[in-house]
């Protein structure tokens, strides 16, 4: 069958390929994308590889060479190299005023009985005065992770 995306590097392109991968530093998904690109390479000098010797040579699956064949073809050098970003959308569990609230219940006094909040004590708090619907420890712990407060300083509870 005839391949419908070759790959044919011009000698700078080939040239930066061989830098990157010699480097041995960078992204381990970037080195595998050059390695396949020069494996793959059909230009004067190339190796010339079909994809399934492409795969085996470099431990990927056929699928992989095929897609970062296309992807050098149809969007370049650069975006055959880069991962493919993420599409998903991840919707915001609690906005701007609730992350305040809880950054504020956060530096107040712990409940009777306790010396310090723990995340599970202050997710449980959240839901009890409504601030949220519901709230995870771990969502409070991105919460508070994002701000440069201090739960244990002096003018915090």
């Amino acid at each position: 069958m005839a391949k419908k995306y070759r790959v044919t590097l011009t000698p700078e392109e080939r040239q930066e390929l061989e830098g990157l991968i010699g480097k041995g530093k960078g992204e381990a998904r970037k080195l595998a994308h050059a390695r396949i690109l020069l494996q793959a390479d059909e230009a004067e000098g190339g190796p010339k590889r079909t994809d399934a010797e492409v795969a085996s040579v470099l431990n990927v699956s056929v699928r992989t060479v095929e897609r970062v064949r296309e992807r050098f073809v149809e969007q370049g050098f650069e975006a055959a190299l880069a991962p493919k970003p993420s599409e998903r959308v991840y919707p915001r569990l609690v906005d701007g005023a609730q992350e305040a609230r809880l950054i504020a219940l956060a530096c107040s006094a712990p409940p009777l009985g306790k010396t310090h909040w723990t995340l599970r004590l202050l997710a449980e708090r959240v839901v009890e005065l409504e601030i949220a619907e519901t709230c995870s420890h771990e969502t409070v712990r991105r919460v508070l992770k994002k701000t440069n407060s201090n739960r244990i300083g002096a003018r915090c509870g």
